[in-house]
């Protein structure tokens, strides 16, 4: 078979997976019930990426060079990245809301890539000189990768605002710094020493109190009863379960990300320097590449050691979700510079 007609037909294909996909996701939420579509929306994610991993694969051997050169094959090297760390996230985390938030982007992204770009940007040319070299494969490829998981990684933070409703509830501690957990409702009281009452809201709706009688050293476990706050609703216990999961692995996905985004800075500058003579050049996209480094790194670092969790870190990925957009493509989109390879206005 014409490798081109094998590239056309994978493109529309992942398309209508995706779509098909991202439906089936969408009615698996609305309808929990459905028990088949949790399985039928892992089959269209890894159908999907199978049929992209080898539309790159094809354009590599019609090509001769590794498919990342022009917009139109990292847009499907990125949405291959995005379907890979899907089924990475939803077999740890057991749950359907996964595909619920990465299934529309992805099919966004390839839509974009298939159905916007002018056919001109989509055919294999020859690489530009800059892009000769092993370098693009080292470098191109672990950026990629990079966004990929941290946006997957943002938006399982994003799905975490919508299950706990942008509240601001305790967490199990699922940080490796000091940070808090949520609270089960029992304090530890001196013998003689008066009750105090905590805000539901505080406890997620429970409130007890834990009085040991250091006299006979026999614990007892007093029910306080409190009235909730009326500001804030107190989430179910499966929405606790829920967003304790998304909010860890979340956590996880962008700690993978990260590393790999530094990876991928640090080559991007040893590459520079063989090519243009300089290691850093503040150019559009490798300033925009410091930011996203910037903005993830203040989020492990408000993790680790400050001990965040909940929504505070959530509303940090969340902007590192656009950041990632903005480096990525809308770089392209505004200005020209040393990536002007990449440039489509």
């Amino acid at each position: 078979m014409n490798l081109v007609v094998l590239q056309n037909w994978l493109d529309n294909a992942s398309f209508a997976v995706l779509f098909c996909t991202m439906l089936v996701y969408w009615v698996g939420a609305a309808f929990p019930t459905l028990s088949v579509t949790a399985a039928l929306g892992t089959a269209g994610m890894a159908i999907a990426n199978l049929c992209m991993a080898t539309l790159l694969g094809a354009r590599w051997i019609e090509a001769g060079y590794f498919p990342l050169s022009n917009l139109y094959e990292s847009l499907f090297f990125l949405t291959w990245g995005i379907t890979a760390v899907h089924l990475i996230a939803e077999n740890s985390s057991r749950s359907r809301l996964v595909g619920v938030v990465t299934a529309p982007v992805a099919m966004g992204i390839a839509a974009f890539a298939t159905l916007t770009l002018p056919s001109n940007m989509q055919v294999s040319e020859p690489l530009v000189p800059a892009l000769k070299s092993n370098w693009l494969m080292m470098h191109v490829s672990v950026m990629m990768l990079s966004y990929s998981a941290l946006m997957v990684g943002a938006l399982l933070a994003i799905a975490f605002l919508i299950v706990t409703r942008g509240q601001n509830i305790q967490l199990q501690g699922s940080s490796v710094g000091n940070g808090g957990y949520r609270s089960n409702g029992y304090k530890l009281l001196k013998a003689g020493e008066l009750v105090t009452s905590t805000p539901a809201a505080e406890t997620n709706g429970f409130s007890r109190v834990e009085s040991n009688n250091n006299g006979n050293g026999t614990a007892v476990l007093d029910l306080v009863t409190t009235t909730p706050i009326q500001t804030a609703e107190i989430l179910s216990p499966q929405r606790l379960n829920l967003a304790e999961t998304l909010d860890n692995i979340s956590y996880r996905i962008i700690g993978l990300g990260f590393p790999l985004l530094t990876i991928g800075i640090i080559a991007g500058g040893v590459w520079a320097n063989e090519a243009w003579g300089s290691y850093w050049s503040w150019d559009p996209k490798e300033t925009w590449a410091l930011i996203t480094w910037l903005v993830f790194a203040a989020y492990l670092h408000s993790r680790i050691t400050r001990g965040w969790q909940g929504r505070k870190p959530a509303i940090l990925a969340a902007a590192g979700f656009v950041v990632v957009w903005i480096c990525y493509l809308g770089v392209n989109l505004l200005g020209k510079g040393l990536h002007s390879y990449g440039w489509f206005l």
